[in-house]
């Protein structure tokens, strides 16, 4: 499984962007999907996550009510709707993929397999 995200830039703080993530190759056992970030010295955590159903979802304490994960419904692509983005949320997003007809989400890194390329994030105060 191959992922590609996009959607990255350059925004002032309290504005929006969404990011994008198209993942290709063996999907037919299915893909629960997720965000991570990474800023400059700090640990990359997993931020947002979407069970392969969709129905379920997960965030970190620092995005909830701002941040938005959501999936298609053909499972081969994820979205990250941000809002009210602050300087803090600076940072390199991955996206990331766990095969399997998962109907929970979890922010645990252990279980995702696949790692996209990152698209990096700048937030200006």
């Amino acid at each position: 499984v191959q992922l590609q995200a996009s959607g990255g830039g350059l925004v002032q703080a309290g504005k929006s962007l969404r990011l994008s993530c198209t993942a290709s190759g063996r999907l037919d056992r299915g893909l629960a999907m997720g965000w991570a970030r990474q800023a400059p010295g700090k640990e990359r955590d997993i931020v947002a996550a979407i069970a392969w159903s969709g129905g379920k979802t997960d965030y970190a304490d620092s995005v909830k009510g701002r941040f938005t994960i959501s999936k298609n419904s053909a499972g081969n692509a994820a979205y990250l709707q941000m809002n009210d983005l602050k300087p803090e949320d600076t940072a390199v997003y991955y996206c990331i993929g766990r095969s399997g007809l998962h109907y929970s989400a979890t922010r645990e890194s252990r279980y995702y397999e696949y790692w996209g390329q990152g698209t990096q994030v700048t937030v200006q105060g």
